[in-house]
């Protein structure tokens, strides 16, 4: 790995709503080198390389032969053919999510990074919540796990239909949180403005009988983006949107003796100055230069593809299509 004034050589490719976010916080890093952005839209390439300061590279092929690492923002379809050419030149990758679409490129990609000694993360932003990773730290044997993910409709993210736009996410997270692998999964779904699922909520039952509920919608009337973990000592409930954690707890045990109840405390943090996707590049560029294990890496973006196209297939072999009752 080659670096510039111990500086790490970045690029971004596809710049357009979210991938302009990505050169937003390179550029933002002392330890990073914004070396240049490519876009398939001419035009907007040579618009955010002037806003940002940067070189607008025609072709991404230009680009990967000055830089160590890259942000690949691209459509999902384009994912696997840039992937694989990022990788074959020998530059570490923070891929969106989902990996691809399927299986099989994703295991092309993994065997690429790891025979190259390569960084491939996978863009599941919501691992570097802060309420999410303070949820984390007190987890303690869950044995239920509830998600909901809302969004009013927008186009953007509608090339994949809404697992693996929206609740991908919370599949990473609960995947990654209960140490257990998935025995069975029970899902249902239905388009209600695209062509493709646009409501999902699917059950997963694990090996060690913890069971988590995941709903999702992209034609919600408002965001909503929260995570509850129901265990024996608490109740912990990270609304990722407004980045906060409520923890409620009892205060001791009751005595039948005494007649004392116990009381029940919720205590609620907040982390308002917080910036996952900031957190999220930070720790790609950190473990390039560290040489070290990605937080969310190739296996766990394969993993959450996994689940969500087997719930994706159990959709689409029943009732998918809005049907209206009167």
């Amino acid at each position: 790995m080659v670096v510039t004034d111990n500086k790490l050589r970045v690029g971004v490719i596809g710049v357009g709503h979210l991938g302009e976010y990505h050169v937003q916080k390179y550029r933002a890093l002392a330890k990073t080198d914004l070396i240049g952005v490519v876009d398939i839209n001419q035009d907007r390439g040579r618009e955010i390389a002037r806003r940002y300061d940067t070189r607008h590279f025609e072709k991404h092929s230009d680009l990967l032969s000055e830089v160590d690492a890259v942000s690949l923002v691209v459509p999902t379809e384009l994912h696997f053919d840039e992937a694989k050419e990022v990788l074959y030149r020998g530059v570490h990758l923070l891929i969106e999510k989902p990996i691809t679409y399927t299986i099989e490129p994703a295991d092309i990609l993994i065997s690429m990074a790891e025979e190259r000694g390569l960084v491939l993360q996978v863009g599941l932003v919501e691992r570097f919540n802060p309420a999410i990773v303070q949820m984390e730290s007190l987890l303690n044997g869950p044995v239920f796990l509830e998600s909901h993910r809302m969004n009013p409709f927008t186009e953007r993210g509608t090339d994949v239909d809404v697992v693996l736009d929206l609740m991908i996410h919370d599949l990473d997270i609960i995947l990654h949180m209960v140490k257990s692998e998935v025995k069975e999964l029970h899902s249902v779904g239905l388009s209600v403005v695209t062509e493709m699922t646009d409501i999902a909520n699917v059950r997963l039952i694990f090996e060690n009988g913890t069971v988590g509920n995941l709903t999702a919608s992209r034609v919600a009337d408002k965001p909503l983006r929260k995570i509850r973990v129901f265990q024996p000592d608490a109740y912990l409930s990270a609304n990722c949107l407004k980045r906060e954690l409520i923890v409620t707890r009892l205060d001791g045990k009751a005595d039948p003796g005494t007649g004392r109840i116990p009381k029940v405390s919720a205590d609620k943090t907040f982390f308002p100055d917080s910036d996952p996707l900031a957190d999220e590049i930070t720790s790609f560029v950190d473990t390039v230069l560290q040489g070290s294990q990605p937080i969310v890496s190739g296996h766990d973006g394969r993993r959450a593809l996994k689940y969500a196209l087997g719930i994706i297939e159990q959709i689409e072999s029943g009732s998918c299509q809005f049907q209206k009752t009167c």
